[in-house]
């Protein structure tokens, strides 16, 4: 997909990764709707790029349909949309269910939202194109977090099904999975088990993502190392395990 001219939601675009896509799309000749929970902050966002800024909590299912139906009747019709907001949860067995919760609605059924309520329009006019911002997570897992690394594979998934159901009707699916990008999100945790290969700026994902929906390619991944731990994972699972407990170990200091 030629971004020019094209019709682009972002979810989370009110910093980070989300903001970082944002403005590179615009860049592109895109006409950018930036969405966020933080009013201002998209406002501010979408000021500096000549978009449009709207109010949307991923969390619920009302707000994602009103946010499409918003962009379809009063803006254009949805090209791309990038379902980028999402939430990290730390911690494993400890974690109360209310958190388990939260962070599904945030990292899995804001996805299901968002396709129930577009994938018809977009199959009805020929196709449109999402990209869904998992994680390196939803590929390896993570530490420390099983809400974040659980629901990030879940969101692997959905992406996988998404594509294998329609890509005949013209559908395209791109799924993000980078490890430790700068944003509010790692703030804080800049020496955390996903920046062991280093942390890379919202821009530098930006680029990965634009040459991916240029070349329609599924898996995006910034941190190319992350290819390289796939391949070992599907080769020797056993194998790969014992090195994850071993990292697990290093970084949360359970022994």
């Amino acid at each position: 997909m030629n971004l020019n001219g094209k019709t682009v939601v972002v979810t989370g675009a009110a910093n980070g990764i989300g903001k970082g896509l944002a403005t590179r799309f615009a860049r592109e000749g895109a006409t950018v709707v930036c969405a966020d929970i933080d009013t201002e902050a998209a406002c501010s966002v979408a000021m500096e790029i000549n978009g449009h800024a709207v109010i949307c909590d991923v969390s619920d299912e009302d707000s994602i349909k009103a946010l499409i139906d918003h962009v379809e009747d009063e803006i254009g019709p949805i090209d791309l949309f990038c379902a980028n907001a999402g939430i990290l949860t730390l911690g494993g067995l400890d974690i109360p269910d209310e958190d388990w919760d939260r962070i599904w609605k945030i990292n899995v059924m804001s996805h299901v939202w968002t396709a129930r309520h577009l994938v018809p329009h977009m199959i009805a006019r020929g196709g449109g194109y999402i990209m869904t911002t998992a994680s390196a997570a939803g590929l390896l897992n993570q530490p420390g977090a099983a809400p974040y690394g659980v629901s990030k594979h879940a969101a692997v998934g959905f992406a996988e099904w998404l594509s294998l159901t329609y890509s005949h009707k013209g559908l395209r699916v791109s799924v993000l999975c980078p490890q430790a990008v700068r944003s509010e999100m790692t703030r804080g945790f800049e020496d955390s088990v996903a920046s062991i290969d280093g942390m890379l700026e919202p821009e530098d994902v930006a680029q990965a993502c634009v040459e991916a929906i240029e070349s329609e390619q599924f898996l995006v991944l910034p941190h190319s190392k992350v290819l390289d731990y796939i391949r070992h994972k599907s080769s020797n699972y056993d194998s790969w395990l014992r090195g994850m407990n071993k990292l697990n170990q290093q970084f949360t200091g359970d022994d």
